[in-house]
């Protein structure tokens, strides 16, 4: 088990670098065809940071394990929140000036809304998971206009425009963006095996495994985005990663097994106790980002109540 364990590690490691490989290249080559640096940092680098989730619900789908993709789509949304967010605010209190994040974060609880709808029923039906990748295209669409039509002086703009590699030839551009794509697939499979059998050792279920050891994995590049771009004074972009990450996480993973006739039944806990979960720390969110005193910003205080949230979860799933 132990070696397990560390084929496990080895193939997050992977699928985090692909990860990153794929957004460089995406984000390079989109660049040098002339496609604003803005609406980069919107759509490819947002998508980018929820590419090893949707790799890895694909692969969980394909693999028959439907508890284990919706798992990873709600797990990663909440440890988002709770731990990436809390950890982040612990060490730095985010200040939020961006009117595009306001923007956002009522869309984020809109998508949360609908995704605890659609589980209500205890299954994913092939129109949902339909309407959920329709929905994602949409706000591509809506999220290109808004780069577009940004207002003067919003602080995401430079911070955004800052984190798109400059000067880099095509050529390097396209290798990294193949490499990208497939190590992506490849550690998300191995991955996903990985945890399956780490599962079935420790006596978990394939809910479970997705909402914790593989939702905190996927999300650990979000962790290590959001504390960098605190300690660069970029706030707004920290907060942007996650809420944009979340967004695409219920919108593109949640309806990764779209092409199946039925996803099927689905864990009852997911639609009666995780999905509330999310919402609930969505809505705390959005009460932090715009608390009632005008601050506008997400403090220590709220940075450790978030973190005790998700220690309280935790210790939900495994009592």
């Amino acid at each position: 088990m132990i070696l397990e364990a560390g084929y496990f590690v080895i193939w997050l490691v992977v699928l985090s670098w692909a990860a990153d490989r794929f957004v460089f290249g995406a984000s390079v080559l989109a660049r040098n065809i002339g496609v604003s640096p803005m609406i980069i940092g919107l759509t490819i680098v947002a998508m980018g940071s929820s590419a090893p989730e949707i790799m890895v619900s694909a692969t969980a789908s394909f693999n028959g394990v439907t508890d284990t993709a919706v798992g990873n789509a709600l797990g990663s949304n909440i440890t988002n929140i709770a731990l990436v967010l809390g950890i982040t605010a612990l060490l730095k209190p985010l200040s939020i000036a961006s009117s595009t994040l306001k923007k956002e974060m009522p869309l984020l609880l809109a998508v949360s809304l609908l995704a605890v709808y659609f589980l209500s029923d205890f299954e994913l039906v092939r129109f949902e998971g339909i309407t959920l990748m329709v929905l994602f295209f949409s706000v591509i669409g809506g999220l290109t206009w808004m780069s577009l039509n940004m207002e003067k002086g919003d602080p995401l703009q430079p911070e955004t425009e800052s984190e798109i590699p400059a000067g880099v030839a095509t050529s390097k551009a396209v290798f990294w963006l193949i490499v990208g794509m497939i190590l992506l697939p490849l550690s998300a499979y191995f991955m996903v095996g990985s945890a399956e059998t780490i599962a079935r050792y420790f006596g978990l279920s394939e809910l479970v495994i997705g909402l914790t050891i593989i939702a905190i994995g996927t999300s650990l590049p979000e962790l290590a985005a959001s504390i960098a771009g605190v300690l660069k004074g970029e706030d707004d972009l920290a907060l942007g990663n996650i809420i944009g990450s979340n967004i695409f996480n219920i919108l593109a993973v949640l309806a990764m097994p779209w092409h199946h006739c039925t996803y099927g039944a689905i864990d009852v806990n997911a639609a009666t106790r995780d999905s509330y979960v999310m919402l609930g720390l969505t809505a705390l969110l959005l009460v932090f980002s715009f608390n009632f005193r005008g601050s506008r910003r997400i403090n220590r205080v709220e940075g450790f109540c978030l973190i005790a949230c998700f220690v309280g979860y935790q210790y939900l799933l495994f009592r």
